[in-house]
Parts: C-alpha cells; sequence; structure tokens
C-alpha cells in the first residue's frame, strides 16, 4: 500500500502509482465491459424484432397526440419502403389511423407491414408484445381513448379477431 503512493516533497500532496493506470485499463476494463453490455442491452429487452422502443409519458399517438402512458392498451405499426413507425395509446386510434391514412400510405395493408399490440393479461411494467393479427380482441375495458378493446394471445369470451375489431370500432365511431 505505502508504494501504491509516492508523496511529492514540494507539495505534500501523494501521487498516483503509474502502474495503477495500467491495471485499470487492463484487466478493468475487461472486467466492466461485460457490465456496460449487460446494462446497454437491459434498455432494449422485452421489444420485438423491428419495433420502435414506445418512451412511455413522452410518445405520443400518431393520430390522437395523447402521452402514451398506459401499457396495457398501448399498440405500434411499422412498414413501408421507408420502413416508418407509427405508436398509438388505444388500438382504436390504430384502427381509425389505418382507415383513414390508406390513402397516404399504401403499404398499411401488406403482409410485410408489422403492427404489434401490448397483451392485456401480461405484466404492465412490462408489456408483452402480440402480432395485432393474431391476437384477439376483448371489450369492455377502460382504455385510454374509451373505444374499449384490449388484446390478447388467447381467445376470451366473446372476443373478435382483428378484422372484427376493425369493423367494431368503426362501427361505434369517434
Amino acid at each position: 500500500m505505502e508504494q501504491a503512493l509516492r508523496v511529492l516533497p514540494a507539495v505534500g500532496k501523494a501521487a498516483p502509482d503509474p502502474h495503477r493506470r495500467r491495471v485499470l485499463s487492463g484487466a478493468g476494463g475487461l472486467l466492466l465491459a461485460p457490465l456496460a453490455a449487460a446494462l446497454t442491452a437491459c434498455g432494449r429487452s422485452g421489444w420485438p424484432e423491428g419495433m420502435v422502443e414506445i418512451k412511455w409519458d413522452r410518445d405520443t399517438c400518431a393520430r390522437c397526440s395523447m402521452v402514451i402512458s398506459d401499457r396495457r392498451f398501448a399498440a405500434e405499426l411499422r412498414g413501408g419502403p421507408k420502413n416508418e413507425a407509427f405508436k398509438f395509446d388505444d388500438v382504436g386510434c390504430l384502427v381509425f389511423w389505418l382507415r383513414d391514412k390508406a390513402k397516404d400510405f399504401p403499404w398499411l395493408l401488406e403482409p410485410a407491414t408489422r403492427i404489434w399490440v401490448a397483451d392485456y393479461s401480461g405484466r404492465p411494467e412490462s408489456p408483452t408484445w402480440l402480432d395485432a393479427r393474431s391476437a384477439h380482441y376483448a371489450g369492455g375495458k377502460h382504455s385510454p381513448m374509451a373505444y374499449g378493446y384490449a388484446a390478447y394471445s388467447l381467445p376470451q369470451a366473446g372476443s373478435l379477431d382483428f378484422g372484427g375489431l376493425r369493423e367494431h370500432v368503426v362501427l361505434k365511431g369517434k
């Protein structure tokens, strides 16, 4: 320990050992690299391949401009020649946006366009994402824009498929 610090006679302060810096940048750097990689990966865990991360309480819905806060009802669409991403606070907003923007974005209904919805039965703080076209939708929920539908991975009593959801939401209007 005494060899690690050398006292400078004129100033009276300890000078760092020049070998210490080599140890920290060499072996210490190797030890910290896996930790840094793990912490970086934490920010992306839980997001499906190709999905743009939703920044909760900051990103806004592409249709109604409301802040996306309730993770249980969130949705995202991504596709087209520019691989654009659009985020939604309610599956009802997604349905109307698909209808209203079909002329502007002809690629919306192509099979290559990816659409994700949060699984209502999952943990709210860390949603599980479902393919919107294969999810099942149950009504009677208190959703952010009051369309009242939530997505599930398994069929629920009286649930609808994506086509049925689209019909019901458009008939309900808003």
